[in-house]
């Protein structure tokens, strides 16, 4: 089983980190340079209909994993095991990047202009960076911490 939820686990993490390096090194190039709002948001509403359920899946199988790691929520910021720490690093970003997230979609996207798309851009970079450090801090997990 435990494998089973790994191999969705990894999947998920390549659609949301695979999906953000494509809108960060393929399409937003393009967007800034032609302050082309539409291409943005087409690409935004195609992709969340797969990055949003990925990024559940992500949580999910992550609180999963971690669990069957014994990670505990007693022992994650104050154990001094190199798991728990990873855990709660990426806990930590997890919540940084929902907190993005949840601004880009509710504050950002419905009222985007031409001088707010460098707003956008910063939040993009940032969930896309945010998920490179996931996927490593993950891939650790497996191979024996940082």
């Amino acid at each position: 089983m435990i494998q089973f939820i790994l191999i969705l686990h990894t999947l998920a993490a390549t659609i949301w980190v695979g999906g953000h390096l494509i809108l960060t090194l393929g399409i937003l190039p393009g967007v800034m340079k032609r302050s082309a709002i539409n291409e943005l948001l087409e690409f935004e509403a195609k992709f969340e209909k797969i990055g949003l359920p990925a990024l559940l899946a992500l949580v999910i199988t992550g609180f999963y994993l971690a669990y069957s790691y014994g990670i505990r929520l007693n022992n994650l910021f104050v154990d001094g095991d190199s798991t728990a720490i990873i855990v709660s690093i990426k806990l930590c970003l997890l919540l940084l990047t929902l907190i993005l997230a949840i601004h880009a979609r509710f504050f950002l996207i419905p009222k985007l202009t031409i001088s707010s798309l460098w707003t956008l851009f910063i939040h993009i970079i940032l969930v896309t960076i945010i998920g490179l450090l996931m996927l490593i801090l993950g891939v650790s997990v497996r191979f024996g911490g940082m």
